[in-house]
């Protein structure tokens, strides 16, 4: 499984989706509105092959995309 851990200091709509190598949604792990706070959110991604994916963070107008592996 993966952990993911981000705060916010305000109160936002927050999404949080994976995507492919070739810009694909493949999952998409929050869509709501959240009140600020610290999250941790843990995952499996047993349907997905192994390789290289992006997960994209956004809360509010601060986005984020950073790269993850996936080994099995």
């Amino acid at each position: 499984s993966t952990k993911i851990s981000w705060q916010s200091p305000v109160s936002s709509h927050q999404s949080l989706k994976i995507y492919d190598v070739l810009g694909n949604e493949v999952a998409t792990l929050v869509d709501e509105y959240k009140p600020a706070g610290i999250y941790n959110l843990q995952f499996t991604m047993n349907n997905l092959a192994s390789g290289i994916y992006f997960y994209k963070l956004q809360a509010g107008s601060f986005v984020q995309t950073k790269k993850m592996i996936l080994l099995k």
